[in-house]
């Protein structure tokens, strides 16, 4: 974590062009079946996101309130065959919640029947591909990332071999969800980290850009959901072979310094971000969904966005460094007497090593935001294509 340093309440422009290249980068009816009430409201149907189809949901889905990602690592002796078995039945479990019907073995029945935009994602980590002996299938550009000098990582929170990623409107049936699917899953691996994380939801393309903890809009340069360009940037073309119409996650734990940020002035975390606070729109001008003017400078000649500002730092090169942005905030209250709040980052894109690894690189290198940012969890799953209604996860690979 950054200490706080004197002076640090009232930081200018200059004092911010003055920072850059040393600093550091940002889830038993055993034996029977339950009978439920399947009463519905009437607008209950607009509450069903389709677990089925080309590409997985939850990736696409227009961001919802809650989310809890769940790491297991595979059991020793677990092989390609088992492997199998417990997608089937982790395919057949999710879909049955997702549209609104206990799982087969479902001990809590009654909280399946308002999903409220519930959406599973499941995803294979590295270990994942090398324990099945699969390493020859694993998808090109799919890699872990390399260590960076910003990084303060804890195994509490990274790696895995299996992700289950869950997310909805109401956190107790997220929490069903995951808990459901944990003991689905339990025979074949073994729980290795849950994270969870919360968020503005947003229902189509007028809501508005989410926010983080420090206020800063998040995802403002997204792909439009439905678009050429959308498909293009998230998932894997036909050339990908079993994984095309999958996509690559980056999930990192991004710890944030909460303390030493609100000792700048509302100004001073504006230029580190490089977009007001109010409106998210670049400090070159215009409005929030405007490309920002990396160029433009003020009437002393400093430049209006500081060059090692946080969005200068991300801004595509033009040569295919552009990814998804689905993140969600944290706040696990006082940890060891620190402020523990901070950003579930996550990215999705057809090749994490020509996408993401060149963005990552810069802001390690240079971004602003460094100072008040430390990545402490990191982990990436190749997350498979969708599937038939009479078919289930991971059927090309396995």
């Amino acid at each position: 974590m950054t200490e706080s340093r004197s002076g640090s309440a009232r930081v200018g422009r200059r004092g911010l062009l003055g920072v850059g290249i040393g600093l550091g980068g940002l889830a038993a009816g055993i034996g029977g079946t339950v009978a439920v009430d399947r009463v519905r409201t009437p607008d209950a149907p607009a509450a069903l996101v389709d677990f089925h189809g080309r590409h997985q949901a939850g990736v696409e889905t227009p961001i919802q309130a809650h989310a809890r990602y769940l790491a297991h690592d595979l059991r020793e002796g677990v092989d390609a065959d088992a492997a199998r078995r417990m997608l089937r039945l982790v395919t057949d479990d999710a879909a049955r919640l997702c549209r609104a019907e206990p799982a087969i073995t479902d001990q809590e029945p009654q909280l399946a029947l308002t999903p409220c935009r519930l959406t599973v994602t499941v995803g294979f980590g590295p270990g994942w591909f090398s324990a099945l002996g699969l390493t020859q299938k694993q998808p090109i550009g799919f890699q872990d990332l390399p260590p960076y000098e910003i990084d303060r990582l804890e195994e509490r929170w990274s790696g895995g071999d299996l992700l289950l990623q869950i997310c909805g409107d109401d956190p107790l049936v997220v929490a069903h969800a995951a808990r459901h699917l944990s003991k689905t899953v339990r025979r074949f691996t073994t729980p290795r980290w849950v994270q969870q994380g919360f968020s503005t939801p947003m229902f189509g393309p007028d809501s508005p850009t989410p926010r983080n903890l420090m206020g800063q809009v998040d995802g403002t340069v997204n792909p439009s959901p439905g678009s050429d360009d959308f498909a293009e940037v998230v998932w894997a073309g036909s050339e990908a072979g079993w994984f095309a119409g999958g996509t690559m996650l980056v999930l990192r734990r991004i710890a944030m310094t909460m303390d030493t940020w609100d000792e700048l002035d509302p100004h001073a975390q504006e230029l580190a971000i490089g977009r007001t606070i109010a409106t998210g729109a670049p400090l070159s001008g215009g409005g929030e969904h405007d490309e920002p003017d990396l160029t433009a400078t003020d009437s002393s000649g400093l430049p209006l966005i500081p060059q090692f500002s946080h969005i200068a730092r991300a801004a595509s090169t033009g040569r295919g460094d552009r990814f998804l942005r689905r993140s969600y905030n944290y706040d696990e209250g006082i940890t060891d007497g620190v402020v523990d709040q901070g950003l579930l980052f996550a990215a999705y894109q057809a090749d994490l090593t020509r996408q993401y690894l060149p963005v990552q690189t810069r802001l390690a290198e240079q971004d602003l935001l460094n100072e008040w940012t430390v990545p402490i969890g990191s982990a990436v799953f190749a997350i498979p294509p969708g599937c038939a209604p009479d078919g289930q996860l991971g059927e090309g690979l396995l």
